[in-house]
């Protein structure tokens, strides 16, 4: 009785996890239900990785904005990982076939921008204050993805920027 008893509290702790996978240790990578391919393309990119937390995509709770990544679309079968390299957070994107999309990180530093950054700021963007900064990989890219809110009226400014300085997109919102 005390067997079946134990089967049944497990398998109740079970269903109430969710579809948040989690792991602190990249060597055991004890994440659930996460295809074991997607799990080793994971280790072997982040193989320093710690606090590790993987959960299905869900596009509500994304922090890029993909109108400027142009990474591909995701859907629910897709998942994001959240995870600590040295002091940074990051986000990295997989889809469900183990390929990475991309990664992320928030920059809360914002002296540590190239100088050739600055000085697009500084030249196009004077009236304009640094808001919010994500440091996104993709491919064999990387660029800077900077929220910029106007001094003197509502309207925000959303570039994507690589390290030369180079808009390579950007978004204006009234």
């Amino acid at each position: 009785m005390k067997k079946i008893l134990m089967v049944f509290a497990v398998a109740v702790f079970m269903a109430s996890c969710g579809t948040t996978y989690t792991t602190t240790s990249t060597s055991e990578n004890q994440a659930y239900d996460i295809p074991e391919v997607l799990r080793t393309s994971f280790t072997v990119s982040y193989p320093t990785a710690s606090n590790v937390t993987w959960q299905r995509y869900d596009a509500a709770t994304t922090p890029i904005d993909w109108e400027l990544t142009d990474w591909p679309a995701m859907g629910p079968n897709d998942y994001v990982v959240q995870f600590n390299v040295g002091n940074e957070r990051y986000n990295a994107w997989y889809n469900a076939n183990g390929e990475w999309i991309g990664s992320a990180y928030a920059v809360s530093d914002h002296s540590i921008l190239p100088s050739a950054v600055h000085d697009l700021l500084r030249n196009q963007f004077s009236g304009y204050t640094i808001e919010k900064v994500e440091r996104e990989f993709w491919k064999d890219r990387q660029a800077y993805e900077l929220k910029l809110k106007s001094n003197t009226n509502s309207n925000e400014v959303k570039l994507l920027v690589d390290a030369n300085g180079t808009i390579l997109k950007q978004k204006l919102k009234d």
